[in-house]
C-alpha cells in the first residue's frame, strides 16, 4: 500500500489536532503507512497537490461543496468527518473511512 496523506481540516485544532494524533497511532499500531496532518482551513489549499484525502470536522459541512470544487482539479474526495467518529476522537475509524475511500477511489 503507498502511503497517504490524510488532512484535517479544523478551525482552533484542539479536537481535529487530537483526532489526528489518534490516526496516526492507529495507523502505526496496523503498521499502514499514512501522514496525517490537522490545518486551519486557511491552509488546506496549500496541500492539494499532495494530500490524498480531505476530512472536514462537522462544523464546516456547509462548505464541503467548495472545497470539492477545489480539491476537484487534484481528484481528492472531501469527506464530512461523520459525528460519530469526531465526537469520540476515534481515530480509528477515521483511518478505516480513509483508506476504504481512497483505495475505492478511481485513478487519476
Amino acid at each position: 500500500m503507498k502511503k497517504i496523506f490524510i488532512m484535517l481540516c479544523c478551525g482552533a485544532g484542539i479536537s481535529s489536532g487530537m483526532l489526528a494524533t489518534r490516526t496516526r497511532n492507529a495507523a502505526k499500531n496496523k503498521e499502514i503507512p499514512v501522514t496525517v496532518e490537522a490545518r486551519s482551513e486557511s491552509e488546506v489549499a496549500e496541500y492539494f497537490s499532495v494530500i490524498d484525502i480531505l476530512f472536514l470536522g462537522p462544523h464546516y459541512a456547509s462548505q464541503q461543496k467548495e472545497f470539492q470544487k477545489h480539491a476537484g482539479r487534484y481528484h481528492i474526495p472531501v469527506i464530512v468527518v461523520p459525528q460519530e467518529i469526531y465526537g469520540r476522537l476515534d481515530g480509528e475509524a477515521l483511518l478505516e473511512l480513509a483508506i476504504r475511500t481512497v483505495t475505492h477511489a478511481p485513478e487519476n
